[in-house]
């Protein structure tokens, strides 16, 4: 197992290493962080288009299918049952308007599942806590060495390779 930088866990790493670690974790968590807010946005966007949809479709069943369907139920309503003509169109009408009602209820039951998930405002809030533990975030006190046992630094030369 190695550390996410590459040399072995366990083993003493110096200071540039460690903070390049820690950049890189940060830097990783960042990014997951907007990866998580755009696939919660996403989905948001993606209900809201489905309610969107719900309601226009409603609105052309409505506008589009009126006139031949009233014509047709009614007719249809006065072969079966005798009734006046306008009693029958009356009918055909109420059964069109039932429908549209049952659409835009779906559409409301999409729309309120997407205005009540707030995906967004949760990772919104996660990055801000994120950032207010890493503000108070304290180093750990180190006792203090003796000018002659300081570690001696040493230049590490990197390749391209």
């Amino acid at each position: 197992m190695s550390a996410p930088d590459g040399s072995p866990v366990g083993a003493e790493r110096s200071i540039g290493q460690l903070f390049a670690s820690a950049t890189a974790e940060m830097s990783a968590l960042v990014h997951d962080e907007i990866a998580l807010a755009k696939a919660q946005l996403k989905q948001d966007v993606k209900r809201g288009a489905t309610s969107g949809g719900a309601f226009s479709v409603a609105g052309a069943l409505l506008l589009f299918s009126l006139p031949m369907l009233n014509f047709a139920l009614a007719y249809g309503i006065r072969t079966w049952s005798n009734w006046n003509l306008a009693i029958c169109f009356l009918l055909s009408f109420a059964a069109n308007v039932l429908v549209a009602v049952a659409l835009a209820l779906i559409g409301v039951v999409f729309a309120k599942k997407a205005k009540k998930d707030k995906g967004p405002q949760k990772v919104a809030a996660s990055m801000k806590e994120s950032a207010g533990v890493l503000q108070n975030a304290k180093p750990h006190p180190r006792p203090a060495l003796p000018r002659d046992e300081m570690p001696a630094i040493e230049a590490v030369g990197r390749s391209s390779s």
